[in-house]
């Protein structure tokens, strides 16, 4: 499949007047139909349209399996309900403390300290000052 044409002007001076020559047109006609075709042919391939499903979202199987910034910043989600919804776990990567207080966070965020007090391993939530550790209980039933 075509990627999608990119960086392709089409000239319009011989097609935006009545008075223009069709003689004159006819390329630039033919480059506006191959500029179409092309668009056409990249749906669904890489560097291309994306395929979207009834709803007109991009279908799941086109989602990458992960996500990174480009650009150095975060990645944030915002949804306009203001949740979040993970249907399956969260993964955090262990952090140790010293990692963990080298940080700039905000209040609210969330880690696995892998060497909280005492050296045992914990939930840690930032409280806007300090990471707060989050003791963990009993094992759970097998």
């Amino acid at each position: 499949m075509a990627a999608f044409p990119t960086g392709v002007t089409i000239d319009t001076a011989n097609v935006t007047d009545a008075g223009d020559s069709p003689a004159n047109a006819r390329a630039d006609i033919k480059s506006a139909f191959d500029q179409i075709n092309g668009i056409t042919n990249s749906y669904d391939s890489a560097n291309g349209i994306a395929a979207l499903d009834a709803s007109g979202l991009i279908v799941n199987t086109k989602l990458p399996d992960s996500l990174q910034s480009s650009s150095g910043n975060n990645l944030t989600l915002n949804p306009n309900t203001g949740v979040v919804k993970i249907n399956n776990l969260i993964e955090l990567t262990p952090r140790s403390t010293a990692q963990l207080n080298s940080l700039t966070v905000t209040q609210g965020a969330v880690a696995y300290c892998s060497d909280g007090n005492d050296g045992d391993a914990c939930l840690a939530v930032y409280d806007g000052s300090n990471w707060v550790r989050v003791v963990f209980g009993a094992t759970i039933s097998t």
